[in-house]
Protein backbone atom coordinates (compact mmCIF):
# COMPACT_ATOMS: atom_id res chain seq x y z
CA UNK A 1 0.00 0.00 0.00
CA UNK A 2 2.63 2.57 1.10
CA UNK A 3 5.91 0.91 0.15
CA UNK A 4 7.85 4.18 -0.20
CA UNK A 5 7.34 6.91 2.37
CA UNK A 6 8.91 10.35 1.94
CA UNK A 7 9.41 12.09 5.28
CA UNK A 8 9.96 15.85 5.11
CA UNK A 9 11.66 17.02 8.29
CA UNK A 10 13.42 20.06 9.62
CA UNK A 11 15.76 20.47 12.57
CA UNK A 12 13.04 21.13 15.14
CA UNK A 13 11.07 19.23 17.74
CA UNK A 14 8.29 18.99 15.14
CA UNK A 15 10.77 17.37 12.74
CA UNK A 16 11.62 14.77 15.38
CA UNK A 17 7.92 14.15 16.03
CA UNK A 18 7.17 13.75 12.31
CA UNK A 19 10.07 11.29 11.98
CA UNK A 20 8.84 9.27 14.97
CA UNK A 21 5.34 8.94 13.50
CA UNK A 22 6.69 8.04 10.05
CA UNK A 23 9.05 5.44 11.52
CA UNK A 24 6.20 3.78 13.42
CA UNK A 25 4.14 3.67 10.25
CA UNK A 26 7.04 2.30 8.19
CA UNK A 27 7.68 -0.46 10.73
CA UNK A 28 4.03 -1.46 10.71
CA UNK A 29 3.71 -1.42 6.91
CA UNK A 30 7.24 -2.70 6.16
CA UNK A 31 7.90 0.41 4.09
CA UNK A 32 11.14 2.13 3.20
CA UNK A 33 11.80 5.74 4.15
CA UNK A 34 13.36 8.65 2.31
CA UNK A 35 14.17 11.48 4.70
CA UNK A 36 14.29 14.94 3.18
CA UNK A 37 15.61 18.15 4.68
CA UNK A 38 15.17 21.27 2.56
CA UNK A 39 17.71 23.99 3.17
CA UNK A 40 15.64 27.15 3.37
CA UNK A 41 16.17 30.61 4.77
CA UNK A 42 12.65 30.28 6.22
CA UNK A 43 13.68 27.47 8.58
CA UNK A 44 14.15 28.47 12.19
CA UNK A 45 17.87 28.58 12.92
CA UNK A 46 18.93 29.03 9.30
CA UNK A 47 21.54 31.71 8.64
CA UNK A 48 20.26 35.13 7.71
CA UNK A 49 22.18 37.61 5.61
CA UNK A 50 22.35 40.74 7.72
CA UNK A 51 22.85 44.14 6.21
CA UNK A 52 24.86 46.59 8.25
CA UNK A 53 23.00 49.78 9.21
CA UNK A 54 25.39 51.85 7.09
CA UNK A 55 24.45 49.87 3.99
CA UNK A 56 20.73 50.61 4.25
CA UNK A 57 18.98 49.37 1.16
CA UNK A 58 21.85 49.89 -1.25
CA UNK A 59 24.15 47.20 -2.55
CA UNK A 60 26.83 45.80 -2.82
CA UNK A 61 26.96 43.85 0.40
CA UNK A 62 29.85 44.12 2.78
CA UNK A 63 32.31 41.33 1.86
CA UNK A 64 32.86 40.43 5.53
CA UNK A 65 29.10 40.01 6.04
CA UNK A 66 28.90 37.87 2.92
CA UNK A 67 31.80 35.66 4.06
CA UNK A 68 30.22 35.24 7.51
CA UNK A 69 26.95 34.24 5.83
CA UNK A 70 28.76 31.64 3.68
CA UNK A 71 30.41 30.15 6.77
CA UNK A 72 27.09 30.02 8.63
CA UNK A 73 25.38 28.43 5.61
CA UNK A 74 28.09 25.73 5.41
CA UNK A 75 27.58 24.99 9.11
CA UNK A 76 23.80 24.86 8.53
CA UNK A 77 24.27 22.35 5.68
CA UNK A 78 26.57 20.17 7.79
CA UNK A 79 24.17 20.25 10.75
CA UNK A 80 21.37 19.16 8.40
CA UNK A 81 23.39 16.19 7.15
CA UNK A 82 24.25 15.15 10.72
CA UNK A 83 20.57 15.46 11.69
CA UNK A 84 19.51 13.26 8.78
CA UNK A 85 22.25 10.68 9.43
CA UNK A 86 21.13 10.35 13.05
CA UNK A 87 17.56 9.67 11.95
CA UNK A 88 18.61 7.18 9.26
CA UNK A 89 20.62 5.28 11.89
CA UNK A 90 17.57 5.22 14.17
CA UNK A 91 15.41 3.84 11.35
CA UNK A 92 18.00 1.23 10.41
CA UNK A 93 18.29 0.16 14.06
CA UNK A 94 14.51 -0.28 14.09
CA UNK A 95 14.73 -2.56 11.04
CA UNK A 96 13.48 0.00 8.51
CA UNK A 97 15.35 0.66 5.28
CA UNK A 98 16.07 4.37 5.10
CA UNK A 99 18.09 6.89 3.13
CA UNK A 100 18.24 10.66 3.04
CA UNK A 101 18.74 13.66 0.85
CA UNK A 102 19.15 17.36 1.49
CA UNK A 103 18.51 20.08 -1.03
CA UNK A 104 18.21 23.86 -1.05
CA UNK A 105 15.03 25.53 -2.22
CA UNK A 106 11.37 26.13 -1.56
CA UNK A 107 10.30 23.35 0.83
CA UNK A 108 6.89 22.62 -0.70
CA UNK A 109 8.20 22.42 -4.26
CA UNK A 110 11.22 20.35 -3.23
CA UNK A 111 9.04 17.86 -1.34
CA UNK A 112 6.63 17.42 -4.26
CA UNK A 113 9.48 17.14 -6.77
CA UNK A 114 11.27 14.43 -4.78
CA UNK A 115 8.01 12.57 -4.20
CA UNK A 116 7.51 12.42 -7.95
CA UNK A 117 11.07 11.51 -8.94
CA UNK A 118 11.56 8.96 -6.13
CA UNK A 119 8.12 7.42 -6.68
CA UNK A 120 6.78 7.99 -3.16
CA UNK A 121 3.45 6.43 -2.25
CA UNK A 122 3.04 8.68 0.79
CA UNK A 123 4.48 11.96 2.05
CA UNK A 124 4.61 12.59 5.79
CA UNK A 125 4.96 16.27 6.65
CA UNK A 126 4.51 18.37 9.77
CA UNK A 127 2.03 21.16 10.24
CA UNK A 128 2.71 23.89 12.75
CA UNK A 129 -0.87 25.11 12.95
CA UNK A 130 -0.34 28.56 11.50
CA UNK A 131 -3.53 30.38 10.64
CA UNK A 132 -4.63 33.81 9.56
CA UNK A 133 -1.94 36.40 8.90
CA UNK A 134 0.85 34.09 10.03
CA UNK A 135 -0.06 31.56 7.35
CA UNK A 136 -0.64 34.30 4.78
CA UNK A 137 2.78 35.90 5.26
CA UNK A 138 4.87 32.88 6.26
CA UNK A 139 3.11 30.40 4.02
CA UNK A 140 2.34 26.82 4.81
CA UNK A 141 4.54 24.05 3.49
CA UNK A 142 1.99 21.41 4.42
CA UNK A 143 -0.78 23.31 2.61
CA UNK A 144 1.35 23.51 -0.53
CA UNK A 145 2.19 19.80 -0.35
CA UNK A 146 -1.43 18.75 0.20
CA UNK A 147 -2.46 20.67 -2.92
CA UNK A 148 0.41 19.74 -5.26
CA UNK A 149 1.72 16.33 -4.15
CA UNK A 150 1.71 13.48 -6.67
CA UNK A 151 0.65 11.01 -3.95
CA UNK A 152 -1.14 10.70 -0.61
CA UNK A 153 -0.12 13.09 2.18
CA UNK A 154 -0.20 12.55 5.94
CA UNK A 155 0.11 15.74 7.98
CA UNK A 156 1.31 15.54 11.56
CA UNK A 157 -0.23 18.47 13.41
CA UNK A 158 1.49 20.32 16.22
CA UNK A 159 0.14 23.60 17.46
CA UNK A 160 2.43 26.18 19.05
CA UNK A 161 0.51 29.29 20.17
CA UNK A 162 3.67 31.42 19.86
CA UNK A 163 3.71 30.84 16.09
CA UNK A 164 0.29 32.40 15.42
Amino acid sequence: MFAKILVAIDQSSLGDHVFSKALSLAKELKSELMLLHVLSSDEEGSPQLSLSPSVGTSLPLDSAALELYREQWTHYEQAGIAFLQTHVKAATSAGVKAEFTQTPGHPGRAICHLAKTWGADLIVVGRRGRTGLSELFLGSVSNYVVHYAPCEVLTIHTHHPSEN
